[in-house]
């Protein structure tokens, strides 16, 4: 299945009917109990590993999977969406976050809203945040319920994937970013093409940072570095005298994928709920346009949450400054896009 023809149906897979609740199997309860709902279609010889949801104040990515695993149920075996690739996917994996953030992803399909994501945004601290809490090995009891049922689902099969794809969002940023596997980085010019030619087609300017190799974080150029590691989450607060942080972080789900074998070519999306002009035309560090957005936002978030200020006074303000959110659709696109890339990067990769 080549690049063009995933592209061509990513349409169909947006305007896929939503699934209904039960769909999927149950892996395992959350810690409080909730439901974790998997996925698995198709019998081709390539195991790719789709998730979403593990920061529960990027809810984008699980809307994505949850329109792929709608579209894929309805394929004929034949497809070759199905003949080509066995498909794991977690379209959320985080639903008592979830349930936190629900005041504010509530009723939008669209777009969210500036004022309600300051409200009522919750964003879980390391030692809690799910990505970065997978079983250190299988006698690690100590890693969070939801990553232990994903861990022994992903094992429960055996053998290697050959592609893992995390969606993450982030809240503000200058455009779409994309991060690469380290071992692969010399090895996807073509995917990094196809999604510089979707940016510019959608009319967005890619993210630009450059981070020095801080948490993981290797720029490969504008728009694209290294994806994030624990290791490196380790030492940067170690760095900063924080050892008790340092302790709390476990494998991330790109690194456990790559713990069982083979070489997968493991990738996370980064698509902004807001866009910030100006960020990354001075890469630093420091980003002056960058900081000075952060400390707007944290003086936003403050000020809403006291009632300092009124609701429509900040949605001006932002409005003013040249603030805008991102369509839903058009992220989601993205993250497909990502995706169709990626499923061509290991099926040339042979």
């Amino acid at each position: 299945m080549g690049y063009a023809l995933m592209r061509k149906r990513v349409q169909e897979i947006l305007d896929a009917p939503p699934l209904g609740p039960d769909a999927g199997v149950q892996i395992g309860l959350s810690r409080e109990a909730r439901p974790l709902r998997a996925f698995r279609f198709g019998t081709g010889f390539r195991k790719v590993s789709l998730l979403a949801g593990c920061h529960a104040d990027e809810p984008v990515g699980p809307r994505a999977l949850s329109q792929l695993c709608s579209y894929l149920s309805n394929l004929p075996n034949v497809d070759s969406m199905l003949s080509e690739f066995q498909w794991w996917i977690v379209p959320h994996l985080n639903p008592d976050g979830a349930e936190r953030n629900r005041e504010w992803q509530k009723d939008h399909t669209e777009a969210y809203d500036i004022v309600e994501y300051l409200s009522h945004r919750v964003r879980e601290l390391p030692g809690h945040d799910i990505e970065f809490c997978f079983p250190r090995d299988q006698d690690d009891l100590g890693a969070r319920p939801e990553n232990r049922a994903l861990y022994d689902w992903w094992r429960s099969d055996g053998g290697p994937f050959s592609l893992h794809v995390s969606l993450h969002g982030m809240g503000f940023s200058a455009g779409p970013w994309f991060l690469i596997e380290a071992e692969w980085k010399d090895r996807c010019s073509e995917l990094k093409q196809r999604c510089v030619a979707r940016v510019a087609e959608l009319g967005y300017t890619l993210h630009d940072v450059q981070r020095h190799g801080e948490k993981g974080f290797f720029r490969l150029g504008r728009g694209f570095c290294t994806r994030p590691d624990s290791r490196y989450m380790q030492k940067h607060f170690l760095e900063l005298g924080d050892e008790g942080t340092a302790a709390l972080f476990r494998p991330s789900s790109m690194e456990t994928i790559r713990a069982f074998g083979g070489n997968p070519l493991t990738l996370v999306s980064e698509m902004p709920l807001f866009m910030t002009p100006g960020v990354g035309a001075e890469l630093g560090p420091p980003d002056p346009a960058a900081q000075q957005w952060k400390d707007r936002i944290d003086e936003w978030t403050s000020n809403l949450r006291s009632g300092a200020v009124k609701a429509d006074h900040i949605s001006a303000r932002a409005r003013e400054l040249g603030l805008r959110a991102m369509p839903v659709r058009d992220q989601m696109d993205l993250q497909l896009t990502f995706i169709a890339a990626g499923l061509d990067q290991i099926a040339r990769s042979r």
